[in-house]
């Protein structure tokens, strides 16, 4: 019989952010109206996460699975396998898997790394699926909009080599990736994904589609290199029955990774569009059944503010606050926290620490839920790998 407490762990991708001056120095989260999530701040404890990452801002693979207490370093987690796995390739042990982005290049420079969010890219994957280059094969499908999950196969490949997309990376991003071991496999993968960039570019940039397009599909950044990953599944870990509920294929492809059901909601996209009272709903009725713990996943705050549209994240915020209501009665641990924050005037993902709300485990003197009033939050601050268990879980 397991004694942990039932709980929904809802998971507001790019929650934190700065404070804006057109806001009046508030941040997205300040200057949004939220009811809901006030009140729960004043019936539960508020505190700070300490965001995982190892390169200059926290990316979302190393911030979901820290959250659930994987240390990405540890269990060797990169976006490559995420994605390709997730948009169903096969990976097997000695492939490479890679996180691919259609980009957009013009006289020797990248002008858009997504190639203006492309909407209907299959065309332009279906004309590079399948290459052969030295003897290794490239699999390609589309991840949706400008996303890429790419599966190299052949012999005497090595996944250890930088990415291409500056985002992630140095350089301008057009130089292609580089070897990090002076390895005989690390030096041929780098050189044959060079070669892939390099063919792909000249297929892309004279295709059809690409010719009425303000920012033509015309390139692939890549990033995430990736080999077969082997975790324990999270029922192992903390000894409860898990689901997932998301809209785009890498958080649900993250759930099935720790051994997560992922359960459909009709109109969940991960965008600012998706079925946001469906998704709580689901996770009300799962939790009322067979499930100890449902994570709920919600995109478009993180996109919005990588968009630099600080307003819109505020509205969007306001949105999840009035279809939380469908949770209002729910009795177990309830919590709300992201994965890293994402700072609008930066347009980026950034390392500021991270609002938690837990519902359900005590409460402590706050008032309302902002980044400020966390700071006051009887959790503290917490390292985003730990707390599950410690402050959750209690173990």
């Amino acid at each position: 019989m397991n004694n942990k407490a039932k709980t929904i762990f809802i998971v507001l991708d790019g929650l934190g952010d700065e404070e804006i001056p057109e806001l009046d120095n508030k941040t997205p989260l300040q200057a949004a109206h939220t009811p809901n999530l006030d009140k729960w701040a004043k019936k539960g404890r508020l505190g700070l996460l300490f965001p995982a990452f190892k390169g200059n801002f926290p990316t979302s693979e190393e911030g979901h699975f820290s959250l659930f207490g994987y240390d990405p370093v540890k269990y060797g987690i990169s976006r490559g396998i995420i994605t390709a796995s997730g948009v169903g390739l096969k990976i097997e042990e000695g492939d490479i898997a890679l996180r691919g982005n259609f980009a957009t290049i013009d006289n020797g420079k990248i002008i858009n790394r997504r190639a203006g969010r492309i909407k209907r890219p299959g065309p332009l994957v279906k004309a590079i699926d399948g290459l052969e280059i030295d003897g290794v094969r490239f699999s390609v499908k589309s991840a949706k909009e400008h996303r890429l999950g790419i599966v190299m196969k052949g012999e005497g490949l090595n996944y250890n080599i930088s990415n291409s997309d500056p985002h992630y990376g140095e350089g301008s991003g057009l130089e292609g990736v580089k070897p990090l071991d002076k390895s005989k496999s690390t030096i041929f993968t780098a050189k044959v994904l060079n070669k892939f960039f390099e063919k792909t570019h000249q297929i892309l940039k004279e295709h059809s589609l690409n010719e009425k397009r303000k920012f033509p599909a015309n390139y692939i950044l890549t990033r995430g290199a990736s080999g077969v990953v082997d975790l324990p599944s999270f029922e192992e870990k903390y000894g409860m029955r898990a689901a997932c509920i998301g809209g785009k294929v890498f958080y649900k492809q993250i759930g099935k990774m720790i051994g997560m059901d992922v359960l459909r909601v009709k109109g969940a996209d991960g965008t600012v569009r998706t079925n946001l009272e469906g998704k709580f709903k689901k996770a009300r009725e799962a939790i009322l059944s067979d499930y100890d713990f449902v994570f709920v996943h919600v995109k478009a705050i993180d996109t919005l503010g990588e968009d630099g549209d600080f307003w819109g994240k505020k509205d969007f915020i306001e949105e999840i606050d009035k279809n939380l209501s469908v949770l209002e009665e729910f009795m177990g641990v309830l919590v709300i926290t992201s994965d890293h924050s994402t700072c609008s005037i930066q347009a980026s993902h950034c390392a500021k620490e991270i609002p938690l709300l837990i519902k359900g485990k005590g409460k402590d003197n706050t008032s309302y839920f902002s980044e400020k009033e966390c700071a006051r939050g009887a959790l503290g601050k917490i390292d985003q790998r730990n707390f599950l268990k410690k402050i959750v879980f209690g173990n």
